[in-house]
């Protein structure tokens, strides 16, 4: 039973910062999973943004390293994800996930091994 709610998006000028929220359940009772942060824009494919396994190994897409920063917050009960030097190119639909079923060569950002979603949060950054 893996739920997953977003909270924290909004709107924020080209620069400043916004921390997103995931409040999962039942993800971290699986012995080996992952989860992450997606987003998706108007016309554009769902990518990976930042992920992070039961090992606490994390990884993240090169347009956002060195800006955002995965973690757990209140032991497991909350995925955050710390987003500073925003840029407007980082406006989208930002969607909390959780995967227990890799395929063997699938990278930790593919966006198709995950299997649980939340509902999204917005995130509208102004130039």
């Amino acid at each position: 039973q893996v739920q997953l709610v977003e909270s924290g998006g909004g709107s924020v000028q080209a620069g400043g910062s916004l921390r997103l929220s995931c409040a999962a359940s039942g993800v971290t009772y699986i012995s080996r999973y992952c989860m992450g942060w997606f987003r998706q824009a108007p016309g554009k494919e769902r990518e990976g943004v930042a992920v992070i396994d039961s090992y606490g190994s994390i990884e993240y897409a090169d347009s956002v390293k060195g800006r955002f920063t995965i973690s757990w917050d209140h032991g497991k009960e909350t995925l955050s994800l710390q987003m500073n030097t925003l840029e407007p190119e980082d406006s989208a639909m930002y969607y909390c996930a959780a995967d227990w079923g890799r395929p063997v060569g699938w990278g930790l950002l593919d966006v198709r091994a995950y299997q649980s979603w939340g509902q999204g949060t917005q995130v509208t950054v102004s130039s």
